[in-house]
């Protein structure tokens, strides 16, 4: 693989010609780094299981038990991917797009890659301009999963530029939208219209929870 291209992006005005390239190369099986609202993510088009494949070697894990999650564009988005009961809904509305993992019953258009034996699928709708539209120009969701970093202080990477140097031969392209958090989306999973958080993050679901 090539050393990947460097995209920087106004995080709050994304360029529409930049965009279009990053999802061409989503629409060919490529691979890219992006910013979210917390920390920098690894991802691609989510119909690409080679891509998936892929990322799941770069994170040492079998695409079966990664338990990816995928990035929506919006609420409208949802149903097409998540079975979600109404009061669910209203919880999520109120609570994104922000930082949050919301793990949900997955419907039949989410690719059998994604699921897990519980039949589910994490969603997120970050509260970024960037990957949100990324998914609104590619018109699916794209998988997302955290760039780790080795670091003993760091958990997570937070500088565009050493993640493009420790990742650029492995990806295709890195979207420089700025320094990342530090600190990953809280979890949420929502079974039968009861809601509990098994990952403690950047979100506070207790301001939201009913």
């Amino acid at each position: 693989m090539a050393q990947a291209r460097v995209f920087k992006i106004h995080p709050d005005n994304p360029d529409e010609r930049k965009i279009r390239e990053i999802v061409a190369i989503l629409q060919e099986g490529g691979i890219i780094i992006y910013p979210t609202d917390t920390v920098y993510g690894i991802g691609c088009d989510i119909f690409q299981p080679k891509a998936i494949e892929k990322i799941a070697k770069i994170k040492n894990l079998k695409p079966e038990k990664a338990n990816f999650a995928i990035i929506c564009q919006d609420m409208s988005h949802l149903a097409e991917y998540a079975k979600i009961s109404t009061p669910v809904f209203k919880v999520m509305k109120r609570a994104l797009p922000g930082p949050f993992t919301f793990i949900l019953p997955a419907t039949s258009e989410v690719p059998r890659i994604f699921q897990n034996n519980r039949k589910t699928i994490g969603i997120r709708i970050p509260d970024h301009a960037i990957p949100r539209a990324i998914v609104k120009e590619l018109g699916h969701p794209i998988l997302t999963t955290s760039i780790v970093d080795e670091d003993d202080v760091l958990e997570y990477s937070t500088d565009p530029e050493l993640i493009f140097e420790k990742f650029s031969s492995r990806v295709d392209a890195v979207i420089d939208g700025g320094y990342g958090q530090n600190v990953a989306s809280t979890i949420v999973l929502c079974e039968n219209d009861e809601f509990e958080v098994i990952r403690n993050g950047l979100g506070d679901f207790t301001l939201f929870k009913p």
